[in-house]
C-alpha cells in the first residue's frame, strides 16, 4: 500500500508529488504531465503571470522556471510575457527531474477501502493508498451558460476545448466573456483569419497595467507591493496569506473565491485586441437557437432592448466552477460524505488541505473557497505543496502501525540567484 496517491499531474499535482517524494513517502502519481496546458490552451497564448511567480515547487527550490530557462537558453524575466508553450515545457521538465515516474493512465474511481482508499484505472488495475490527493485541475469544472445547452456540439464550445484555432478561419465566431481567456482567444481568432466579436455583460473591459519594476524605492514598494498575483495590497493579501483567508467565515470565503481578482486582460494584449476585435459590451445572453448552420443569439442590450446576433459558432470563455458533483471519479459515498463550504459544492478543508473524510486531500481550484483566489493560479502551488504534505504526514502518523521515514535532506539548489 502506498502512503499517497496523487491524482493529477499539473502544477499542483507535480508540486505535491515533489514534496512527498522528498519527505520519503511511498508515492504513486497518476496523470498526463501538464495535460491541460498541452491540450486545452490554443497555440500562441502567453502566460499572464510573471515568470518569478509561476514556479512549480520542490523543497530545495532546485527546479524553478528561472533555472529551466537558463538551462535551455531563453529569458524568463519580469515584465516580459512568456509563451505558454515554454511554461508547458518547464512543467514537463519538472516532472522528469523532481517527481517519481508519472503513470499516465486515467483514474476512473477513488473509493474508500479499509484503512485507506482504492484507486482504479481505466484498464482495470487497482492500487491501494493510505491517503489520496485530488489535484485534478480545472477541466472537470468547465462552466457553460445554460442558454447554450440546446445548441448542437459543432456550434458551441468552451474556450478550453481548443488547441488549434485555425479551423475557424473565415468563420464568424462570437466569444462570450470579459477575462483574459476571452480577450486572448478572440485576438488569436482574428489573427488567424476568423471574424470574432466579443459579447460581455460588463459595460467596460478591465485591463491590467504594466508591472512595476522589481527594484523600486521603499515608499513606492510600500504603497504598491509586489505579489505573486499582481501589484497592490489586495493582491498581496490573496497571494501571501491564504492561511488567513481560511479563518474567515464560510460565506465570506465563498464571496472572495467568486469575485476577487475578477476578469481583466493582460496589459500586453490590449493593443492587439483593440485593433482587431469588435465588442458588444453591457450585453447579457438571453437565449440561443440553431438556425440551420448558423446560431441566433438573443442579447439584452444596456437599454433593455433585445439584440439578435447571428454567428457560425459560439465560443464561451466563461470559466470554471468548483463542484464536487462534477468529480465523477470520486465514489458517490465519498462525494456525499465530504463537508462543503457554505452553500457551495467545494470541499471544506483543514489547514493541511484535508477534507472531512480522513486521508482525502484536495488541491487547486477546489481549494479556492477554503483558501482564496491564489488557488486558481500556479502561484498557489507553492503554498499548497508544503502544507498538504505536512498534513498528510500528520494523518499517517495518527494511524496505528504506520512508520514514516525521515524526510531527505534538501539538496542544494544549483543556483544561488534569487528569483525576484
Amino acid at each position: 500500500m502506498y502512503d499517497m496517491a496523487v491524482i493529477g499531474a499539473g502544477p499542483y499535482g507535480l508540486s505535491i508529488a515533489a514534496h512527498a517524494a522528498a519527505a520519503g513517502m511511498s508515492l504513486k502519481v497518476f496523470g498526463r504531465a501538464m495535460a491541460s496546458w498541452r491540450d486545452h490552451m490554443p497555440e500562441g497564448m502567453y502566460l499572464k503571470s510573471e515568470p518569478w511567480s509561476s514556479n512549480l515547487s520542490d523543497p530545495s527550490a532546485a527546479h524553478t522556471l528561472r533555472h529551466f530557462s537558463e538551462e535551455h537558453g531563453f529569458d524568463a524575466v519580469h515584465g516580459t510575457p512568456l509563451p505558454i508553450a515554454a511554461f508547458t515545457e518547464y512543467g514537463m521538465w519538472f516532472a522528469e527531474h523532481a517527481v517519481p515516474a508519472v503513470d499516465e493512465r486515467t483514474v476512473t474511481l477513488v473509493a474508500p477501502a479499509g484503512d485507506g482508499f482504492r484507486v482504479e484505472t481505466a484498464d482495470g488495475e487497482r492500487v491501494r493508498a493510505r491517503t489520496v490527493v485530488l489535484a485534478v485541475g480545472v477541466m472537470p469544472f468547465v462552466q457553460l451558460p445554460e442558454q447554450l445547452a440546446a445548441l448542437p456540439a459543432h456550434q458551441v464550445s468552451h474556450s478550453s476545448g481548443h488547441r488549434d484555432l485555425s479551423g475557424f478561419r473565415g468563420q464568424d465566431v462570437t466569444v462570450l466573456g470579459a477575462g483574459q481567456a476571452a480577450l486572448e482567444t478572440a485576438t488569436l481568432l482574428a489573427e488567424q483569419g476568423a471574424r470574432p466579436r466579443l459579447v460581455a455583460r460588463r459595460a467596460r473591459l478591465n485591463w491590467n497595467t504594466p508591472p512595476e519594476p522589481l527594484q523600486r524605492g521603499v515608499l513606492r514598494s510600500l504603497r504598491t507591493p509586489h505579489s505573486g498575483l499582481g501589484t497592490g495590497w489586495t493582491s498581496w493579501v490573496w497571494s501571501e496569506t491564504p492561511w488567513a483567508v481560511r479563518k474567515l467565515p464560510a460565506s465570506t470565503r465563498e464571496h472572495i473565491a467568486r469575485t476577487a481578482l475578477g476578469p481583466a486582460g493582460a496589459w500586453w494584449l490590449r493593443e492587439r485586441y483593440e485593433r482587431r476585435v469588435p465588442a458588444l459590451l453591457g450585453h447579457g445572453l438571453r437565449s440561443a437557437a440553431a438556425h440551420g448552420e448558423r446560431v441566433l443569439l438573443t442579447l439584452g442590450a444596456p437599454d433593455g432592448e433585445s439584440v439578435v446576433v447571428e454567428s457560425d459558432h459560439v465560443l464561451a470563455a466563461t470559466g470554471f466552477t468548483p463542484d464536487l458533483d462534477r468529480l465523477r471519479l470520486l465514489d458517490s459515498s465519498l462525494r456525499r460524505a465530504v463537508a462543503t463550504v457554505g452553500g457551495g459544492r467545494a470541499p471544506e478543508l483543514s489547514a493541511g488541505f484535508e477534507s472531512s473524510c480522513p486521508g482525502l486531500f484536495f488541491a487547486g481550484l477546489l481549494a479556492a473557497p477554503s483558501f482564496g483566489p491564489s488557488m486558481r493560479f500556479v502561484h498557489g502551488a507553492t503554498f499548497t505543496a508544503h502544507r498538504l504534505v505536512a498534513g498528510a504526514r500528520r494523518r499517517l502518523r495518527d494511524r496505528a502501525g504506520v512508520r514514516l521515514p525521515r524526510p531527505a535532506e534538501p539538496a542544494v539548489a544549483p543556483h544561488s540567484v534569487r528569483e525576484r
